[in-house]
């Protein structure tokens, strides 16, 4: 069944309809969640409160945009929001090591010889923006278009954010000063 026509069956009083629709994004919304804040219960919370917001939000949901871009710039933003809040003073480093394994990124994402904890640090680092832009680009595969459709941010700023965060990462990486 099409992201359509879950929604149109949500719209209609199937709650079974929105389960689909959170078992079919959870996934992918928990591991970018979770590689932009770094810690898992503030990830669990950002995409609670996403599929909480879409679902009152279905009656403003367009037909013609893509669900999955719908959902991710909900969760982009309360993503933002999260890291806007946050203290700098009170940042600290995920050590959850099952917690990485349930995130971890697909294949594109992952660089050969590098550890994931140190891939983790190294993008902890990186600027919030740049984070989110290469996270959505190489983590979770999306296109441009998407990903302006998702941020609201402009094709050719999310395209120097995925360049500048890609050469921020590999400079890290290969200095070894991702450790917290």
């Amino acid at each position: 069944m099409t992201d359509a026509e879950l929604v149109r069956q949500c719209r209609a009083g199937d709650p079974a309809a929105f389960g689909a629709l959170v078992a079919r994004y959870h996934g992918s919304c928990w591991r970018f969640a979770f590689h932009m804040l770094g810690e898992r219960a503030d990830a669990d919370d950002v995409v609670q409160e996403a599929f909480w917001r879409a679902h009152q939000a279905l009656g403003r949901y367009d037909e013609r945009d893509q669900f999955r871009a719908w959902l991710f710039r909900i969760l982009t933003n309360l993503c933002r929001n999260a890291l806007t809040s946050r203290s700098r003073r009170h940042r600290r480093f995920v050590h959850d090591e099952s917690a990485m394994a349930s995130a971890a990124a697909p294949t594109p994402f992952r660089r050969k010889g590098v550890e994931d904890g140190a891939l983790r640090r190294a993008l902890q680092q990186l600027d919030p923006q740049q984070r989110e832009a290469v996270l959505l680009k190489y983590a979770e595969g999306l296109e441009y278009a998407d990903m302006v459709a998702m941020t609201g941010v402009g094709e050719s700023a999310l395209k120097m954010r995925v360049k500048r965060g890609a050469e921020r990462l590999r400079q890290l990486l290969a200095e070894g000063r991702s450790a917290p």
